[in-house]
């Protein structure tokens, strides 16, 4: 048995698929099921299923994957620690935030970690909070931020800041100069652009329409903050948009609503038992000391 069996079969596992397997290792077919082969050979048992349309674990195999699976991860994790550079000269940091820090947080929090540690290759990805816990479970990512919630069993979590959640506004809107704040109930007369479903601000923002029995008018659903932003920005929408945001458009306008939209908690998170190489520690000693305040500044 050697590494590569392991890693064929669980990208067989993965793609239900000799061939999607043999292009996603950019090997040739034959070979790869050579290779799946020889290790059902040496184990003396059936791994993989090949009599369906697509190729799936029989029994033995889906006890074997879950095994291999956790052996490469343990061995990933033993090449970053002998990677691993004390004094910071050099390493890599693989982060995850969910995409409402990109407008207020990513860049000056990473900008900052870079002037401190120019030497530190930084992977920044933009995930969803449900995205970001399964990723640091799999030991795809050193750290993720998120927000207080259901993280799984194994992830640990260390709070940050508290983020306000506002109505937003462009110039032109008519209530872009309102001085009193606008009652819930009124909600259900604005069109409202807002992020998508999956977004853990919108599960948020659902909640609160429903505790308050507010049926709002969603006119514009989007994946992206930037394109809110923009799109607020130039028409008569509305949307929900941490505080953090608006204060970083000049355009926008923050509208007070009573009652107010609840604050969360902003968290870093990262897997109880992976390994913890210099970089992730300088990052989250960074973080844990980090407030809007410094972005703005």
């Amino acid at each position: 048995m050697e590494l590569r069996h392991l890693r064929y079969l669980l990208a067989v596992a993965e793609h239900a698929s000799f061939t999607r397997a043999a292009e996603a290792l950019h090997v040739s077919q034959p070979t790869l099921s050579q290779q799946i082969k020889q290790l059902e050979s040496s184990l003396r048992v059936q791994l993989l299923d090949r009599s369906g349309r697509t190729v799936r674990l029989t029994d033995a195999g889906e006890g074997f994957v879950r095994y291999a699976r956790e052996a490469l991860r343990s061995l990933s994790a033993a090449e970053r620690a002998v990677l691993d550079v004390h004094d910071l000269s050099r390493g890599t940091l693989r982060l995850a935030l969910t995409p409402t820090f990109t407008g207020y947080l990513t860049g000056p929090l990473v900008a900052e970690f870079h002037a401190r540690h120019p030497g530190i290759t930084v992977d920044v990805r933009e995930l969803t909070q449900d995205r970001i816990e399964a990723a640091l479970a799999a030991d795809e990512l050193d750290l993720g931020i998120g927000f207080v919630g259901a993280e799984l069993p194994d992830l640990v979590s260390t709070e940050l800041f508290t983020e306000t959640l506002s109505l937003v506004v462009g110039p032109e809107h008519p209530d872009a100069n309102r001085r009193i704040p606008l009652p819930v109930a009124e909600l259900g007369s604005r069109q409202l652009a807002l992020l998508s479903a999956d977004f853990a601000t919108r599960r948020q923002i659902d909640a609160y329409f429903a505790a308050h029995r507010v049926s709002p008018r969603i006119a514009v659903e989007a994946n992206s903050v930037s394109a809110l932003v923009e799109i607020v920005r130039r028409g008569g929408l509305a949307t929900v948009l941490p505080d953090e945001i608006a204060r970083e458009q000049p355009q926008l306008r923050p509208v007070a609503l009573e009652p107010p939209l609840p604050s969360r908690t902003v968290v870093l998170m990262r897997r109880d038992t992976a390994y913890r190489s210099a970089a992730s520690r300088a990052f989250a000693d960074l973080a844990e000391r980090w407030t809007p305040a410094d972005g703005a500044a």
